[in-house]
């Protein structure tokens, strides 16, 4: 391997990780404000009430045997993209519930636990982390990646 090579590599690795932080302290911060949306019939029910609210659609799988999971994303993932909402699939279901079910638990996660679909609802949410995140994407995107993907490391 060349050193070119090994220099591209790390920086996306740190453009990884970097996103990943980002991404981890916007779903706290959200969850805080009461600007997250868990589950996947949850935020389905939230894409058609309000989808302008909406402004990042993040997709959790670790396990992807799941058709039926699959079929939901793919769906979801057709709605954001009409309706010019970000979306980022990570892996890592584990690492979110660690995050989302630290020191408050949310009626919502308590009652479904299904980390699988979350929504970004309040553009005031950590903005600068929102925008990170959206770099991210788009960056990524460019990169001919349709759906931008990240890798949450467990703690």
């Amino acid at each position: 391997m060349i050193p070119e090579d090994n220099f591209g590599s790390d920086v996306v690795a740190n453009r990884m990780l970097s996103a990943g932080l980002a991404l981890e302290e916007l779903l706290v911060t959200a969850q805080k404000q009461d600007c997250l949306t868990v589950g996947i019939y949850e935020s389905a029910k939230l894409l058609i009430a309000d989808p302008d609210s909406v402004v990042l659609c993040v997709l959790a799988v670790d396990n992807e045997e799941d058709v039926a999971l699959q079929i939901h994303f793919t769906l979801l993932q057709a709605f954001c993209c009409d309706n010019g909402i970000t979306i980022l699939r990570v892996s890592g279901v584990r690492r979110l519930q660690q995050l989302l079910r630290g020191e408050e638990t949310n009626k919502n996660l308590e009652e479904h636990g299904d980390f699988h679909c979350m929504l970004v609802t309040n553009p005031q949410a950590d903005h600068c982390r929102l925008q990170e995140v959206g770099t991210y994407c788009q960056e990524s995107r460019k990169m001919n990646q349709w759906i931008p993907e990240l890798a949450l490391q467990e703690r």
